[in-house]
């Protein structure tokens, strides 16, 4: 309790940190969400690549223009202000001449408008509300309210850890979200209560079989059970995803990472968080499924 108390005021402070900087919002938003034009160049790098001035690039480019240099330097990231084609052809042509020859084949031009961002921006918000209260009535339905309630803590907490994480990450080190991360949000709520699902089955079985046992007892005979499961099921998720951090490109490495903290912290919280709260409840759990069954009545 005492480690997840002190990652989410991390986490928290993370997210206040990155509002009240220049960033003015909880992560810093990529293209996606801000809208703009972002160009990728690849260098012609034969036996070396030609050495070049920032300042000099920069006087090329569009006014608050952001450059950004990838693998060692073969490769250059622009980003800027929604262009036109023509616009984004003489900003190819600018880079070409100061970075001297790049691969025409191997040039990105995307462009966003704003107004597109923000409707992605706020479709993106939806989803996630949408998707949380899909599982809260399910759980309500399926197990009880009590049981929502836990699952829908735990959801908010992987939520708030995996942000928190990126917002640090967008301080220190510029690192943007874009839809893949509410891509990679919703992956990590659908794995979290997966796992919480089983544990709260495993709970209510326990229930059924020794209703005699202390809440205490009956939380702990049901982590026990699940445990190895658990560690399983997260070992043999994390490794694709660690295969994707190396081998999946740069445009997926952040969406990985996120994929990674997301499957970490929810195996956490599902594991470490949720069933040491459920005893504190006191009494005895709720059991919808305990009064329909007969010969579990007799």
């Amino acid at each position: 309790m005492v480690l997840t108390i002190v990652l989410l005021i991390l986490s928290v402070l993370g997210l206040l940190l990155s509002w009240l900087s220049p960033i003015h919002a909880p992560l810093k938003p990529g293209l996606d969400f801000t809208g703009g034009t972002a160009i990728q160049v690849e260098r012609i790098c034969s036996p070396s690549c030609k050495s070049f001035s920032m300042e000099e690039l920069r006087k090329t480019l569009p006014a608050n223009a952001v450059v950004q240099t990838l693998d060692a330097g073969k490769a250059i990231s622009v980003r800027t202000v929604a262009l036109s084609p023509a616009k984004s052809g003489e900003v190819v042509e600018s880079l070409d001449r100061v970075l001297g020859p790049i691969q025409a084949s191997d040039t990105q031009i995307n462009t966003i408008g704003p107004l597109l961002g923000s409707q992605l921006l706020r479709s993106s918000l939806l989803a996630l509300i949408v998707s949380f209260a899909g599982i809260a009535i399910y759980i309500s339905l399926r197990y009880a309210r009590l049981y929502a309630a836990m699952a829908l803590m735990c959801l908010i907490h992987d939520v708030i850890l995996t942000s928190g994480i990126f917002a640090w990450l967008g301080l220190l080190a510029g690192v943007e979200v874009d839809s893949l991360f509410v891509v990679a949000l919703l992956t990590i709520a659908g794995y979290s209560v997966n796992d919480t699902v089983v544990i709260f089955d495993r709970i209510r079985e326990q229930q059924q079989v020794l209703p005699d046992l202390t809440v205490e007892d009956q939380v702990d005979r049901a982590v026990a059970g699940t445990l190895k499961r658990s560690f399983y099921t997260i070992t043999s998720t994390i490794l694709p995803i660690i295969a994707l951090i190396f081998f999946g490109g740069e445009s997926l490495y952040w969406f990985a990472v996120a994929l990674l903290v997301g499957v970490l912290i929810g195996g956490w919280s599902s594991i470490g968080l949720i069933p040491p709260l459920l005893p504190l409840l006191g009494g005895k759990l709720p059991s919808k499924s305990s009064t329909n069954n007969p010969e579990l009545a007799a």
